[in-house]
C-alpha cells in the first residue's frame, strides 16, 4: 500500500452532510489541496491528525518532525479514512466518517466540525482499483468499507459484472450507489447479529460465476479473516487478485489494532499455507 511522505496537509471544512444516520460526510477545501494526487486508486485514504487537548502544531510541518521535536504526550493520534471523492476542478475532497454517537475519537470530532474549521491530514495512500481485465468483480464490506466500494463501483468498466455485499445496521443506513457496471447489489442488515456474520454467510453461499474474479474485501478483522480463508483456500482466488484487509478490530482501539495487524496478517497467511499444504 503506497502513501505519500508524512507531510501534513491543512484543509478547511467547506460543509458537512448526514447522508445516513451513522455517516458524516466532510467536504474539505483549501489551497493546500491543489494537485492532490488522487485518482490512481479507488481506495485512496488519508489519515486525520488529532492533537491532544490544548496542543496546536506549527504549520507547515511533517509528521516526522512533530515526533522528533515534541515529547510523546504531545504527539497526535491518527485515524485513516477513505477518500470518497475528489473534485480537482472545484478543489473539494470528500471523506465519509462513520458515527456512532459519543463512541470513539473521529465520530464525535466529525459531528462537531463546522464550516471554516481547519483539519490536518497526511496522505493520500492507496493500493486498489478494479481491474478492467477481470471477468467479474466481488466487493464485500461493512460501513467502514462503504466509501471505497462506492468509489470502486463508479470506476467499473461499462457492463462489467459485479457482485456486491454491503452490511449495515439497518435500512436507514443504505445509500444510493451508481455504477456503469452490471452490478448485483445486496444490502445486509445486521439486526443484532455479530458484525460481518451476514457477509460471511452471503459470500459462502455465493455461486461464483465462471472466469477470473477481482475481489475487494474490507471491514472488521474477524469476518475479513474468515472470508480471506474462504477465498484463498476454498475458492482458490490468487493473492494478486484479492485486496483484503481488516480496517478495524472489534474490541480494539485503532492504536491497538495497528500494532497487532502485522502479526495478525502473518498468522492468517501461515494458516492458509497449512490448509493448502
Amino acid at each position: 500500500m503506497s502513501e505519500r511522505p508524512k507531510k501534513v496537509t491543512a484543509a478547511t471544512v467547506l460543509r458537512t452532510e448526514r447522508p445516513t444516520p451513522h455517516l458524516i460526510r466532510l467536504v474539505l477545501g483549501g489551497e493546500e489541496l491543489t494537485g492532490l494526487p488522487v485518482g490512481a486508486y479507488t481506495d485512496h485514504y488519508i489519515k486525520f491528525l488529532f492533537p491532544p487537548a490544548g496542543v496546536v502544531y506549527p504549520h507547515p510541518v511533517e509528521l516526522a518532525a512533530l515526533k522528533r521535536d515534541l515529547p510523546r504526550e504531545r504527539w497526535p493520534r491518527l485515524r485513516a479514512y477513505t477518500v470518497r471523492a475528489w473534485d480537482a476542478v472545484a478543489g473539494e475532497l470528500t471523506v465519509d466518517v462513520v458515527h456512532h454517537g459519543d463512541e470513539g475519537l473521529a465520530g464525535p470530532w466529525a459531528a462537531a466540525l463546522r464550516p471554516g474549521d481547519r483539519v490536518l491530514f497526511t496522505g493520500p495512500g492507496g493500493a486498489y482499483a478494479p481491474d478492467p481485465a477481470a471477468d467479474w468483480h466481488l466487493l464485500v464490506g461493512d460501513e467502514s468499507a462503504l466509501p471505497a466500494i462506492a468509489a470502486a463501483l463508479e470506476r467499473l468498466p461499462v457492463g462489467a459484472p459485479a457482485k456486491v455485499f454491503l452490511e449495515v445496521a439497518g435500512p436507514a443506513d443504505e445509500l444510493p450507489l451508481a455504477s456503469p457496471g452490471a452490478v448485483e447489489l445486496t444490502w445486509l442488515h445486521r439486526a443484532g447479529r455479530p458484525v460481518g456474520a451476514a457477509l460471511v454467510a452471503a459470500v459462502t453461499a455465493l455461486d461464483f460465476p465462471p472466469g477470473a474474479v477481482h475481489a475487494f474485501v474490507h471491514g472488521e478483522a474477524g469476518f475479513v479473516k474468515e472470508l480471506r480463508r474462504l477465498l484463498r483456500v476454498e475458492r482458490g482466488v490468487p493473492r494478486e487478485a484479492l485486496s483484503i484487509s481488516g480496517y478495524w478490530r472489534l474490541g480494539m482501539n485503532d492504536e491497538g489494532w495497528r500494532s497487532a495487524k502485522a502479526d495478525w496478517n502473518a498468522q492468517a497467511e501461515a494458516a492458509e499455507a497449512m490448509v493448502a499444504a
